[in-house]
C-alpha cells in the first residue's frame, strides 16, 4: 500500500510528461498551418491578380475587336455612299467645254462677290433631251450665300435689251442660241456685272417629269390663270401635276412676260421645296429620272461638295430683272432696261447687300449705248 502510494506522484509526473511531450507537437502543427494558409493567401492573390489580368486582356481585345468593326462599317458606309453618289452623278449630261477661263468675269467683280455662288439655271424649249440650237426661254440666276447659307432668285426677262458679245443689242434670250451657254455667261456676267462660271440647262419637257415624279405641286392660281389649265375649275390652290405645272409656267396671254418668268419662279421654288422633304428611296427615284435631262458644267466633286449644306439651303427672296424697264419695238419688240446702269445698281443692293454699288465701266458703257439706241434715258 504505502509503496503504491509513493509511486502515485510518480505516476502524475510520468502523465505530466506525457501531457508535455503531446502538447509539443501539436504547436509546431498549428505554426506549419499557418504558413500553409499564409501560402494559400498569397496564391489567391495572385491567381486572382491573374484572372484580373486575364478578363482586362479579354476586355481590351473586344474593345479592339469593336472600334475595328466601327472603322469597317464606317469606311464601307463612305465608300457606298460615295459609290451610291457617283453612280447617280454619272446620269448627268457634262460639259467640259465651259470653264471660268471661257467665261467673260471682271477680276475686281470676282473678288467682291467672293462670298456668293452664283449658278445660271437655263430654260430651253426643244421638246427632246438636246440642248443646243434653242434659245433660253427661262433663264435664273441662283445666288447662294456661302456664309448663311440663304439662296435668292432673280430671273432675267428673256425680252432685255442687252449686248451680246459678237453679236451687239439683242435680246438676251438669243444669246443661248448664238452660242450655247459659254456665251449666255458672258453676256450676263458683262452687262450685270456678275460672276457666273456655272450654269444648270434643263429642258422644259423635264419640269412635267420632275413635278410627276414628286406627286405634283401646290399652286394658288387666280381665275385667268385657271382658265389656260386644264382641269381647273377657277381661282384657288390646286396639285398640280406635271402638264398641268407646265402649262402654268408657259401663260403668256393674259398678261406679260414677266408674271411668266414669275410664274415658273413659283413653280421652281415649289419643287425645291417638295424634293427637300422626300426620303431616300423617293430621291433616289427622282434622280433616276430627272439627273438625264440636265447638262451642266458643275464637276462631280463640286457637287457632292453641295450635298452636306442642301438642307441647309433656304429660298429667302425672288425676284424678276430689269426692276425699271420700258418696251420698244424696232425690229422687234424689246424690255429696256431704264437704264441699265441704274438697274445693275439695285440689283447688287437687293441681291448682295452692295449699297451705293458703282457699276463697272463695261456696265457704264452698254448702259449709254441703249440710251442712244432707244432714247430711253428715264
Amino acid at each position: 500500500m504505502d509503496e503504491n502510494k509513493e509511486n502515485l506522484p510518480n505516476n502524475h509526473q510520468e502523465e505530466n510528461k506525457i501531457k508535455k511531450k503531446k502538447t509539443i507537437p501539436t504547436t509546431s502543427s498549428s505554426s506549419e498551418d499557418n504558413s500553409i494558409t499564409t501560402q494559400d493567401t498569397s496564391s489567391n492573390k495572385e491567381e486572382k491578380q491573374r484572372k484580373k489580368k486575364k478578363k482586362k486582356s479579354i476586355f481590351v481585345r473586344i474593345l479592339l475587336f469593336l472600334l475595328i468593326l466601327i472603322i469597317i462599317f464606317v469606311v464601307t458606309a463612305i465608300a457606298t455612299s460615295l459609290w451610291f453618289v457617283n453612280d447617280k452623278l454619272d446620269k448627268l449630261n457634262y460639259v467640259n467645254d465651259v470653264t471660268k477661263e471661257d467665261v467673260s468675269v471682271d477680276t475686281q467683280v470676282d473678288e467682291s462677290l467672293s462670298e456668293y455662288r452664283n449658278i445660271a439655271l437655263l430654260g430651253i424649249d426643244t421638246r427632246d433631251d438636246t440642248f443646243t440650237g434653242s434659245r433660253s426661254d427661262c433663264i435664273i440666276i441662283v445666288s447662294i450665300n456661302n456664309n448663311t447659307k440663304d439662296v435668292k432668285l432673280l430671273s432675267v426677262y428673256r425680252d432685255t435689251y442687252l449686248d451680246i458679245e459678237g453679236h451687239g443689242l439683242d435680246k438676251v434670250t438669243h444669246a443661248y442660241a448664238y452660242g450655247g451657254p459659254r456665251l449666255t455667261l458672258s453676256t450676263l456676267n458683262r452687262n450685270l456685272d456678275l460672276n457666273i462660271s456655272e450654269f444648270v440647262t434643263v429642258n422644259f419637257e423635264t419640269v412635267r417629269t420632275v413635278v410627276n415624279a414628286i406627286g405634283g405641286v401646290d399652286i394658288t392660281v387666280t381665275a385667268a390663270e385657271a382658265s389656260q389649265i386644264s382641269g381647273l375649275s377657277g381661282a384657288g390652290t390646286y396639285t398640280l401635276d406635271g402638264a398641268q405645272a407646265l402649262a402654268y409656267s408657259r401663260i403668256r396671254k393674259i398678261d406679260t412676260d414677266y408674271q411668266r418668268t414669275e410664274r415658273m419662279r413659283t413653280v421652281l421654288n415649289a419643287v425645291f421645296e417638295k424634293v427637300k422633304k422626300l426620303d431616300l428611296a423617293q430621291l433616289n427615284s427622282l434622280l433616276d429620272t430627272v439627273l438625264p435631262h440636265l447638262s451642266t458644267n458643275i464637276s462631280k466633286n463640286d457637287i457632292i461638295a453641295l450635298l452636306p449644306d442642301l438642307l441647309s439651303y433656304n429660298v429667302t427672296d425672288s425676284e424678276g430683272w430689269p426692276y425699271e424697264t420700258r418696251g420698244i419695238t424696232l425690229n422687234l419688240w424689246y424690255g429696256i432696261p431704264v437704264t441699265l446702269e441704274e438697274n445693275v445698281k439695285q440689283l447688287h443692293e437687293n441681291l448682295f447687300g452692295e449699297e451705293n454699288y458703282e457699276p463697272s465701266e463695261t456696265v457704264k458703257s452698254i448702259s449709254n449705248q441703249i440710251i442712244q439706241k432707244t432714247g430711253y434715258s428715264n
